[in-house]
């Protein structure tokens, strides 16, 4: 009898389990790693909580969805990381799972568990992950449409309307990216024979009604704060830089598909000296519609995302590189065609575990080590809690209250607004930013301005020392990192504003 490995046996048999257990150890690993090293949450994480804390219909940081949600975890696990660290998990696990359901309604469940293994290769899905956000959030509402766009367009089922219209919806709350996104399904509806017959009906009024009910609140706050015009065009002579921005947005999406890229190289048949002896994993014929549709949108938001973002200037891929390259895997197993060789089957296994695993080492490597290379600092290892407990013990020692407001440096401030008693961040560099708390307000109320001191003597900086006049400097406090390495210790100035009233 020919050998085959229990791996293959298990894809063929049982592929549902090999989903749920491949996809349940990535969430594992970046549910418990972050415990494990993040003295601080990463990125922007914490001031995203400062902002949920407001329950704002809108901010200059996009939709209100994700800040809820993450406010709402925050609160659930008594003021603790660990319930932002298991949601951003959850989504994760959503993603794939809702992405299972669709490969297998194409290519079928044997070949849909490839494209999940492919997919979790990029790393897209791994570490930034783990900082729950907008884009973390769009992940699944976006492979929900995906989703339910299929059903709509290829499988004819119209009770899928319903649920396609509250995705919508909750992806308008969630990302600014979402009606670019919008725009590209109906944009592949129209451009089919059977999307154009599926949208002549009543049901996408209907749903164009429910979409508009659930992201009004949004809308109306969008024309209020004046925010609904467009982004300024580049000036002819800052298109090149613009085109060289949009190279290097597209280079990092095939860096983060790079996984992908190097197994299909090492699956090729062109090295196998043994084709007689490779497992297959079969599948019925893919529809030429379906084989459009993997195709358009595993293309189509890459290039539009990294598009839109290099023409104006932007940080990221619009609408993140989660969702610019959730099809990537589906799209490799569709073009493979309908009969998938497994060749070098304990060289692929290897060079996948390196792909998944890779993050986490390199996010360990970084935390533990870097330190020791030089003065870089590594923002996830600034000590969070012990921060926190620090400023809200002492302003209320002092006050006899408790501590209301922070100000100050932002990053410091953000970690302070974590404390037990989750007082207001004022962005005082840019209080437009945060209009639940103006200067005047803060001074009234009390709080605490902090700064990154240079010396022992704790002289605020100039533009905070003249954004709050009359300011007396306390002694700077010294914090030890998680990691010292060559780095001096962590030495914060500030300064108690008193409340005025009893």
């Amino acid at each position: 009898m020919r050998f085959t490995s229990l791996i293959v046996e298990l894809i063929r048999a049982r592929p549902r389990l090999v989903v749920w257990l491949v996809v349940l150890l990535q969430a594992a690993l970046w549910l418990i790693l972050p415990l494990l090293l993040y003295r601080s949450p990463p990125g922007d994480l914490a001031t995203m909580l400062a902002f949920g804390r407001e329950y704002q219909v809108g901010t200059d940081l996009g939709p209100p969805l994700a800040f809820w949600l993450a406010d709402i975890a925050f609160r659930a696990a008594g003021n603790h990381m660990f319930g932002v660290y298991l949601l951003a998990q959850l989504c994760a696990v959503a993603t794939f799972w809702i992405l299972f359901l669709l490969a297998r309604a194409i290519v079928g469940g044997q070949q849909a568990v490839l494209a999940i293994l492919l997919t979790l290769t990029v790393t897209a899905f791994s570490s930034p992950g783990a900082e729950f956000g907008p884009l973390v959030l769009a992940r699944p509402l976006w492979a929900l449409l995906l989703l339910h766009s299929w059903q709509l367009i290829g499988q004819n089922r119209r009770n899928a309307w319903f649920a396609w219209s509250i995705e919508a919806g909750l992806l308008l709350l969630t990302t600014s990216a979402a009606i670019g996104l919008l725009l590209l399904i109906a944009g592949f509806a129209l451009a089919t024979v059977r999307g154009r017959r599926m949208l002549m009906s009543f049901d996408p009024l209907f749903a164009l009604l429910v979409i508009v009910v659930l992201a009004l609140p949004w809308l109306v706050w969008l024309i209020r704060a004046d925010m609904l015009a467009l982004p300024p065009w580049p000036a002819v002579a800052d298109l090149s830089g613009r085109a060289l921005h949009w190279g290097k947005l597209l280079g990092g999406l095939l860096l983060a598909i790079s996984g992908i890229l190097v197994l299909v190289v090492l699956n090729s048949g062109w090295l196998n000296r043994n084709p007689e002896e490779t497992p297959i994993i079969y599948r019925p014929p893919v529809d030429p519609l379906a084989r459009n549709f993997v195709y358009f949108f595993a293309i189509a938001p890459a290039l539009a995302g990294s598009l839109i973002s290099g023409l104006f200037n932007l940080d990221g891929v619009a609408g993140g590189a989660g969702v610019a390259l959730m099809m990537s895997g589906l799209a490799v197993i569709v073009a493979t065609g309908d009969l998938v060789h497994l060749r070098r089957q304990r060289v692929l296994r290897t060079v996948w575990a390196l792909a998944v695993l890779a993050p986490a080492f390199a996010a360990t490597a970084t935390t533990l080590f870097l330190p020791w290379t030089g003065g870089t600092e590594v923002a996830t290892s600034l000590p969070a809690r012990a921060i926190a407990h620090f400023f809200g013990d002492s302003f209320e020692r002092r006050t006899n209250q408790r501590l209301r407001a922070v100000a100050g440096d932002p990053q410091l401030a953000a970690l302070i607004s974590l404390d037990t008693g989750r007082p207001h961040l004022l962005l005082d560099a840019a209080p437009q930013r945060t209009p639940w708390l103006t200067p005047a307000k803060f001074n009234e109320t009390g709080g605490v301005v902090v700064w990154r001191a240079s010396d022992t003597s704790g002289t605020p900086p100039a533009d905070i020392a003249q954004r709050f006049p009359g300011l007396v400097p306390e002694v700077p406090r010294a914090f030890e990192w998680l990691v010292t390495g060559r780095q001096p210790l962590l030495r914060i100035g500030w300064a108690i504003v008193r409340p005025k009233g009893p």
